[in-house]
């Protein structure tokens, strides 16, 4: 895990072309001096996915989303296992767009109704920049657990297996903005990946309860899944296959598999995500990282049986 501090200290922000440019000749330097395959797939509004290893004759795909999102006041909190909350907290948040809006229409109707469609399109103008700043805006300089976290536990798999292993290893771009990336990976594997297996690391190093998300297709791995990545003192596991949502790139893909790590308190026993988005995104628990990386060696083993 050696390359976990030069990941920090050079390339933790990876949002404008530049940036990600240099992250991907980094890794690809990483993955040719490893004996591994390297590919950059451009796909849609200038998508560069990272390939690593053979996606075709792979029997696993180990994924995560490299580009980092826009800084915001407030976090993304995220409650997969309480679908309401999590509801409840995004309709708060479009209030929270939409008032200014709201407010500005509403006295100009009083107080300036001579120009109110000036003010109407002001109120509008403003409501397209709040928008554009939530998905485009100025990047979040911490991004350790969304998605450094994700970053590193695939750059461990790299160092892990090998090119001859029938692994592998997928970085995303554009998570951030709507799963553009792992779309347009989705379309143009359609046919290989029906029915291979996606195992996603999306936010894993804030907390230490890892929760795998299997869904119909993939409930048949529970079992491997409990065997691979047993719990210990420092991570609790827990193996779920209905009743989560969990939004990142395992939705485009049909046996796609979504991990991430959660914290529980009294109110929210169920686990919940917070900080990430926000300049608080600091919490990289590296114990995360190395546990990931050997339950999925495990798990490998376990299913190319």
């Amino acid at each position: 895990m050696e390359f976990v501090k030069e990941l920090f200290e050079k390339y933790e922000i990876r949002k404008n072309k530049k940036q990600k440019t240099q992250f991907i000749e980094w890794v690809k330097g990483m993955a040719l001096d490893k004996g591994w395959t390297f590919n950059v797939e451009k796909g849609s509004f200038g998508t560069r996915n990272i390939v690593i290893g053979d996606v075709d004759n792979a029997k696993v795909v180990f994924t995560a989303h490299y580009d980092t999102c826009a800084v915001l006041p407030f976090p993304n909190f995220i409650t997969p296992k309480n679908f309401l909350v999590y509801l409840i907290y995004q309709i708060f948040i479009c209030l929270c767009i939409f008032l200014p809006v709201w407010i500005i229409t509403f006295f100009g109707m009083f107080f300036f109704s001579d120009y109110i469609d000036i003010i109407s399109l002001l109120a509008n103008i403003l409501l397209l920049l709040m928008v554009y700043l939530i998905m485009f805006g100025p990047a979040n300089k911490h991004t350790a657990n969304d998605n450094t976290s994700g970053v590193a536990t695939i750059l461990g798999l790299l160092k892990e297996f090998k090119n001859t292993d029938k692994v592998a290893l997928v970085l995303f771009d554009f998570e951030e903005v709507g799963l553009v990336g792992s779309s347009s990976f989705a379309s143009k594997h359609k046919d290989v990946m029906k029915d291979k297996l996606l195992i996603n690391f999306d936010c894993v190093s804030d907390g230490r309860y890892m929760l795998f998300v299997l869904n119909k297709k993939t409930s048949y791995l529970v079992d491997e899944f409990k065997e691979a990545f047993v719990s210990n003192n420092d991570i609790d596991v827990e193996v779920v296959t209905k009743g989560v949502f969990y939004p990142s790139d395992q939705a485009c893909f049909k046996k796609g598999i979504g991990v991430c790590a959660l914290k529980k308190n009294r109110i929210f026993k169920s686990g919940y995500m917070d900080r990430i988005h926000t300049i608080k995104d600091t919490v990289f628990r590296k114990e995360n990282i190395e546990f990931l990386v050997d339950g999925s060696r495990k798990l490998y083993n376990l299913i190319s049986k």
